[in-house]
């Protein structure tokens, strides 16, 4: 009778499986080496904080948006889904298994102004190999490297 109630907790336990742990890949703050190492052209008049403060912030946007696609349709509000349906659209055969992000997402998940020092940043992130863009139907796709 002891071995028959060991059994069936052993059992229902093992119908429910762990919950899997996605990891969201983020991008790596530049090292002062780094960012040493950029032409002064690309740098222009941008500091090391302004970069990393950038990088923070593509960060929090990667996190948002990979948490939104985690969860589950049945728990997401209206506005969710819609962006969760955004983000499935924005995905093609070349982005599948990698994290990205748009400049969508990154108005959607910061305060940052996607302007012209916005990119001049993201040029350094791309001389660094922290991210890479991938060009195709009418979006810039930044990866995270």
């Amino acid at each position: 009778e002891h071995k028959t109630q060991k059994k069936a907790v052993e059992t229902k336990s093992a119908k429910k499986p762990a919950k899997e742990t996605r990891v969201i890949k983020e991008v790596a703050l530049i090292t002062t080496e780094e960012f040493e190492r950029v032409p002064a052209y690309m740098k222009g008049r941008i500091t090391y904080d302004q970069i990393n403060a950038v990088v923070q912030q593509i960060n929090k946007a990667v996190l948002g948006k990979y948490k939104i696609l985690c969860q589950s349709l049945k728990c997401m509000s209206a506005p969710v889904r819609n962006l969760y349906h955004r983000f499935i659209e924005e995905e093609t055969k070349d982005t599948k298994g990698v994290f990205f992000i748009v400049e969508a997402d990154i108005k959607e998940f910061t305060e940052l102004k996607v302007d012209k020092r916005f990119h001049s940043i993201l040029n350094i992130l791309r001389h660094c190999q922290r991210v890479r863009e991938l060009r195709g139907s009418g979006l810039i796709r930044y990866v995270i490297c």
